[in-house]
């Protein structure tokens, strides 16, 4: 039986400073999921908030995508009023100075020709730029890096491209978009998404097609889920599609394992049944659920007919943002009844956790909270989360 571990201190949760502390060591300073390829045509562009940051992503005219600091570099005001759009410029709303889609200043009326003559500091007049990258239709970025100092994202890369890529989200459409504010710290909802110890008593729909087995960290022996899963992989294999275990090697941030769906399900929906087409390059609907996980804000769930991707964005120590998006075939076509049945599964499982993760949030933040012992059978994800997030923190280290 493994060592026997807690809960952080109600602190961890619930303090302002601690709060403002995961912002810049954990969500700044690292990789965290920002939007979709596919919502990025040339001239498309989307924002994305973190705390006292707000960056902008856009795709250039040539296809290259950038990100930017929403700061005017004139006296700094924000230069979007929009979360998403299409421009061939950016235009600041407070003295309309005139910024490409590649960041660089191209006009600033009234500065004099002193302002332009001074080429040696007008070249370093832009909107200054954050690091971005985009892999198998997920867009990345790092509020605290310039593109030549970002970390390393590589590993990811290239797990993404093995594993997610087939499903062919960079040629996908947006079909739901569906928004949640949630009373409850960021890492209340990483835990609750760590585990599948609640699943049995809390989520019927997504208890239909998934088996309770399968979370990184669950020990429990089950000869047949062993079995339904060695039998999946050797067809997946024969099909070309990956089936190594990715699972936050060397401690890094991300996760990559396709599992089976039980027996008569080919797509989490509520009968089983694809609503729509299979999608990228899949060889068929047999393809079972990939799951994705980085942290340390997505989670998203890859079937043969759709995807599911959910984007945290904390706000304060008791508040996070939640996106979760729904993503098929560009070229499906689906009525709003189908719809519907797509999003009805994970539609229900998300607004269940939310109602767990803010109960649980309020026992935590209230006199009677003591930090609690994880189950060593079925939490060992979430004391692997924990050790990942607190080695975020520099005294860790």
């Amino acid at each position: 039986m493994s060592e026997l571990r807690w809960t952080l201190p109600q602190g961890a949760y619930t303090d302002p400073g601690v709060f403002a502390d995961d912002l810049e060591h954990v969500f700044a300073r690292g990789w965290t999921f920002a939007g979709h390829s596919c919502e990025l045509g040339p001239g498309d562009w989307f924002r994305v908030a973190l705390g006292r940051d707000q960056v902008i992503v856009v795709r250039d005219v040539d296809g290259t995508l950038q990100a930017h600091h929403d700061v005017c570099a004139h006296r700094g005001s924000r230069v979007t009023t929009t979360e998403r759009g299409t421009a061939k410029a950016f235009v600041c709303p407070y003295h309309q100075w005139v910024y490409g889609l590649d960041g660089c200043l191209r006009s600033a009326r009234l500065m004099g020709d002193t302002f332009w003559d001074e080429q040696s500091t007008t070249a370093g007049v832009r909107l200054a730029p954050a690091a971005v990258r985009e892999i198998a239709g997920l867009v990345f970025v790092c509020l605290a890096a310039t593109p030549d100092d970002a970390p390393e994202f590589d590993g990811f890369a290239d797990a993404a491209a093995r594993h997610l890529g087939p499903h062919g989200l960079d040629d996908a459409v947006i079909v739901a978009r569906d928004h949640y504010r949630v009373a409850a710290n960021w890492k209340t909802l990483v835990e609750n998404n760590r585990e599948c110890y609640h699943c049995r008593g809390s989520h019927p729909e997504f208890s239909l097609s998934n088996f309770e087995h399968g979370t990184h960290g669950d020990v429990r022996p089950n000869p047949r889920y062993d079995t339904a899963v060695a039998q999946a992989r050797a067809r997946w294999r024969a099909r070309g599609l990956a089936t190594d275990d990715v699972s936050f090697p060397g401690g890094s941030w991300y996760r990559f394992t396709r599992l089976p769906l039980r027996e008569g399900f080919t797509t989490e929906t509520l009968d089983g049944r694809l609503v729509g087409r299979v999608m990228g390059t899949l060889p068929d609907p047999d393809v079972g659920s990939l799951r994705v996980v980085g942290l340390p804000n997505l989670w998203a769930h890859a079937n043969a007919d759709y995807a599911m991707t959910t984007r945290l964005t904390p706000v304060d120590a008791g508040t996070t943002d939640v996106e979760v998006c729904f993503l098929v075939h560009a070229d499906a076509r689906l009525d709003d009844a189908r719809v519907d049945a797509l999003t009805a599964v994970w539609r229900a499982t998300s607004e269940q956790d939310w109602a767990l993760c803010e109960a649980t949030y309020a026992g935590v933040a209230s006199r009677g909270y003591r930090p609690g012992p994880l189950s060593p059978v079925v939490e060992g994800s979430v004391a692997s989360f924990l050790d990942w997030y607190l080695g975020r923190w520099p005294a860790a280290s």
